[in-house]
């Protein structure tokens, strides 16, 4: 695969992004689909939230595609009492197995690198989302081991914490 893949700031035309990912496979990991009315919600937030400077959420391009194929993105949160990025993303159905997810993940973490003020990145997988799971190892994340979590708000998961330190990306040191 030679696609070029870029990422483009989450805008008020990118609701089919957040529809296209709402299906039963796609959210199996993420207490499943989400309600017209969820949806609309969430993408007033990742362009309320982009406009505080609380999170920067982006569009995922493949050059070989005429559409958005999914989205990734970080917001400020805290964890084990630090300051840091949580990072998610998500890749339409018929786009995975590409690798678009880690050239996506790649880019949004040396953006994270170039414009955040936060020396770490960290995500949050389900521990049996086997393919976020080795998403993370691959490009370059550290295990923390596994926790408790609530995703949706009000359902218990467990997750593996993966951590990852934006200290190379800024010294120019491209993973």
């Amino acid at each position: 695969m030679n696609d070029v893949v870029s990422l483009q700031p989450w805008t008020v035309d990118d609701l089919p992004v957040l529809e296209r990912s709402n299906t039963p496979q796609m959210t199996a990991f993420l207490g499943g689909p989400e309600s017209q009315e969820q949806l609309v919600s969430r993408q007033a937030k990742f362009l309320r939230l982009w406009e505080e400077g609380e999170a920067c959420m982006f569009t995922i391009r493949a050059d070989s595609e005429d559409e958005p194929v999914g989205s990734v993105g970080y917001w400020k949160t805290t964890w084990a009492n630090t300051d840091v990025y949580e990072a998610g993303w998500s890749i339409a159905t018929r786009y995975q197995g590409r690798g678009y997810a880690s050239m996506a993940l790649r880019a949004c973490l040396q953006h994270a690198a170039d414009f955040g003020d936060r020396q770490d990145v960290i995500a949050f997988p389900r521990i049996d989302n086997a393919a976020s799971n080795s998403l993370c190892r691959s490009v370059g994340f550290v295990f923390r081991g596994e926790e408790d979590f609530e995703y949706p708000k009000g359902n218990p998961i467990r997750v593996n914490a993966w951590s990852y330190d934006l200290a190379a990306l800024r010294n120019g040191h491209k993973r």
